[in-house]
Protein backbone atom coordinates (compact mmCIF):
# COMPACT_ATOMS: atom_id res chain seq x y z
CA UNK A 1 0.00 0.00 0.00
CA UNK A 2 1.58 3.56 -0.92
CA UNK A 3 -0.61 6.20 0.82
CA UNK A 4 0.40 10.22 -0.23
CA UNK A 5 0.27 13.39 1.39
CA UNK A 6 -0.27 16.48 -0.06
CA UNK A 7 -0.13 19.93 1.21
CA UNK A 8 1.29 23.80 1.76
CA UNK A 9 4.36 24.35 3.23
CA UNK A 10 3.78 24.25 7.12
CA UNK A 11 -0.23 22.49 6.66
CA UNK A 12 0.97 19.65 8.72
CA UNK A 13 1.87 17.03 6.20
CA UNK A 14 4.36 15.76 8.28
CA UNK A 15 2.67 15.77 11.53
CA UNK A 16 -0.12 13.91 10.20
CA UNK A 17 2.34 11.45 8.19
CA UNK A 18 3.96 10.30 11.93
CA UNK A 19 0.56 10.10 13.86
CA UNK A 20 -0.45 7.83 10.83
CA UNK A 21 2.83 5.58 10.73
CA UNK A 22 2.98 5.71 14.73
CA UNK A 23 -0.85 4.59 14.94
CA UNK A 24 -0.93 1.94 11.77
CA UNK A 25 2.62 0.84 12.47
CA UNK A 26 3.76 1.70 8.82
CA UNK A 27 6.99 3.05 8.03
CA UNK A 28 6.96 7.06 6.63
CA UNK A 29 8.55 7.90 3.63
CA UNK A 30 9.66 11.73 3.79
CA UNK A 31 10.65 13.59 0.73
CA UNK A 32 14.64 14.29 0.99
CA UNK A 33 14.56 18.56 1.82
CA UNK A 34 18.46 18.65 2.29
CA UNK A 35 19.16 18.28 -1.56
CA UNK A 36 16.67 21.31 -2.54
CA UNK A 37 18.50 24.35 -3.31
CA UNK A 38 15.87 27.07 -2.75
CA UNK A 39 14.21 25.76 0.52
CA UNK A 40 15.96 27.53 2.41
CA UNK A 41 15.98 30.89 -0.01
CA UNK A 42 12.39 30.54 0.21
CA UNK A 43 12.18 30.59 4.11
CA UNK A 44 13.84 33.71 4.51
CA UNK A 45 12.12 35.75 1.64
CA UNK A 46 9.07 33.39 0.13
CA UNK A 47 8.34 36.27 -1.99
CA UNK A 48 11.19 36.21 -4.15
CA UNK A 49 11.50 32.42 -3.96
CA UNK A 50 8.55 30.77 -4.33
CA UNK A 51 8.29 30.77 -7.54
CA UNK A 52 11.59 28.75 -8.17
CA UNK A 53 10.53 26.65 -5.15
CA UNK A 54 7.30 25.27 -6.82
CA UNK A 55 9.33 24.77 -10.40
CA UNK A 56 11.72 22.60 -8.64
CA UNK A 57 9.25 20.45 -6.99
CA UNK A 58 7.42 20.20 -10.42
CA UNK A 59 10.80 19.67 -12.10
CA UNK A 60 11.68 16.78 -9.75
CA UNK A 61 8.47 14.99 -9.43
CA UNK A 62 8.52 14.42 -13.31
CA UNK A 63 11.81 13.13 -13.35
Amino acid sequence: MHIAIAGNIGSGKTTLTRLLAKNYGWEPKFEDVDVNPYLSDFYNDMQRWSFNLQIYFLNKRFK
